[in-house]
């Protein structure tokens, strides 16, 4: 019964299903995930002695952890948090396991219930953070061993060449890996709640500080040689010796301090003989498990009927002051906004030379590859040729950051998003302002407005951005005049 609830879950939510296992497969900071489903296997099947002694029992309490990850997913879906939606969907198969088994099962298989969590992708957020501690550790590294070199936010400058502390070479990937693999140990080898809490922090740090070390040894090398054997040796070191390195080092560190007996008892199948009150057949809680998955989803579909299209095409303005002109020659930019059912862009001059793109995005509403705000959508798409340097304080309450294309030519652009009545720069506000507007009856058309400047000067780009954006007039009543088609 409970093979047959999770299939239809899985049915049921095929799109989360198969984008988890994209996710899985194509992305590599989440490939760990791979083997997390075997590992749940693995540590079910070390208890099968004492899971024959405990019957498992209907309970139809644990439909509410399916509920909480119904709704989650809803939320998820509604304010287009992918995080949210793959996170619903495994609490609802957890769910259905305390619902079909019981509360007894449920306390014999704990901790590979909860190692489920490790099925959802997180922790990419890492990534900012981490490119930050890599850089401070990498610069005073580069000058105590004599390399002349100069940072500019993620940018490493050396005699010979410049790197880029990339998300990918953040050291993210490895931390999300040594998180799974921390905790896994820390239950399957430790008794002492101290020891395991020490392991964890172990395993978190010493990544970190590998991962600077690595990317310091690759510009050293670099320095030495050439940016171009440097970094094809790194790839190929990093990706498949140094995560098992380290990982054998932060086993054979913590090797010391195991203190659990491998033959000892994972429960005692004695204190899970109690009868459970509200007691239900297996099958019965199978169907209500997917009833209330499916009331969920019938919300959702009502929520997506409700959006309203988009009138005919519009035009961006003529702007007092400003001038149309072609795109730049030197290094054009188009930011990415996939699936818009409007995108217009254009490029504005004044009498003093000075240039300006102006960008628009507007959708009708926002769902799964129509979104406003997530990774490479926006200023940078995935793997593009500019490269975020830093951000920037906010300008006019949009998000400002500086980039470098190619040739080394520097852009400063600012985002603004109008969503539900609110205009904002900020991604977290983008996806509550879109909740609020779904799942209360607001309007669901979002738009946003980018001004991007090519220039060599940070202040003078700015200074070119506040003035056009004078002559523009309030960015929320002009977004709001695109979204309308006027």
């Amino acid at each position: 019964m409970l093979t047959a609830g999770w299939l239809a879950l899985l049915v049921l939510f095929r799109r989360d299903a198969l984008d988890l296992a994209t996710i899985y497969w194509t992305n590599t900071t989440f490939g760990h995930c791979l083997f997390i489903a075997p590992v749940i296997g693995w540590l079910v099947w070390q208890r099968r002695h004492g899971l024959a002694r405990v019957r498992p029992q209907g309970w139809w309490p644990g439909l509410a952890l399916v509920a909480a990850g119904g709704l989650g997913w809803l939320l998820g879906d509604a304010a287009g948090v992918a995080l949210f939606r793959h996170a619903g969907l495994v609490l609802m198969l957890q769910g259905a396991v305390v619902s079909v088994l019981g509360p007894n099962v449920s306390r014999a298989l704990l901790f590979p219930l909860a190692y489920m969590a490790f099925l959802v992708p997180f922790g990419d957020f890492l990534e900012g953070p981490l490119q930050t501690i890599t850089v401070a550790m990498v610069m005073p590294l580069l000058h105590l061993f004599g390399v002349p070199a100069s940072v500019d936010g993620v940018l490493i400058t050396t005699s010979n060449g410049y790197f880029e502390v990339a998300e990918a070479c953040s050291g993210a990937k490895f931390v999300i890996a040594m998180i799974a693999f921390g905790v896994l140990v820390a239950n399957v080898c430790y008794v002492s709640w101290t020891r395991r809490a020490a392991f964890l922090a172990m395993a978190l740090v010493v990544p970190v500080l590998a991962n600077g070390l690595r990317a310091f040894g690759t510009i050293y090398a670099a320095w030495w040689t050439s940016v171009e054997a440097a970094t094809g040796f790194d790839h190929i070191v990093y990706g498949w010796v140094f995560f098992a390195l380290v990982m054998a080092a932060v086993l054979t560190i913590g090797w010391k301090w195991f203190d659990r007996d491998p033959d000892a008892a994972w429960f005692d199948p004695a204190r899970l003989q109690a009868q459970p009150k509200a007691r239900a057949e297996a099958s019965v809680v199978v169907l209500l498990a997917l009833t209330v998955a499916s009331l969920f989803l019938g919300w959702a579909s009502l929520i997506a009927a409700r959006a309203t299209p988009l009138p005919a095409r519009g035009e961006l303005p003529e702007v007092a002051g400003w001038h149309r002109v072609g795109a730049s020659t030197v290094a054009p930019w188009t930011p990415n906004y996939p699936g818009a059912d409007r995108f217009l862009i254009q490029r504005y001059a004044d009498d003093d030379g000075r240039t300006v793109d102006l960008a628009v995005a507007a959708y009708a509403s926002q769902h799964e590859g129509r979104e406003l705000v997530g990774f490479g959508i926006g200023a940078i798409r995935e793997n593009d040729r500019w490269v975020r340097i830093a951000d920037l304080p906010d300008l006019s309450g949009g998000h400002a950051l500086r980039m470098t294309g190619p040739g080394r030519v520097e852009r400063v652009t600012v985002s603004w998003y109008r969503v539900g009545g609110k205009l904002t720069g900020s991604d977290s506000q983008v996806k509550f302002e879109t909740l609020k507007a779904k799942l209360l009856g607001g309007n669901q058309a979002a738009v946003a407005v980018l001004l991007s400047a090519e220039q060599g000067n940070d202040a003078h780009a700015a200074a070119a951005i506040e003035d056009f954006l004078g002559a523009l007039g309030p960015v929320d009543a002009f977004a709001d005049r695109i979204a309308g088609g006027r």
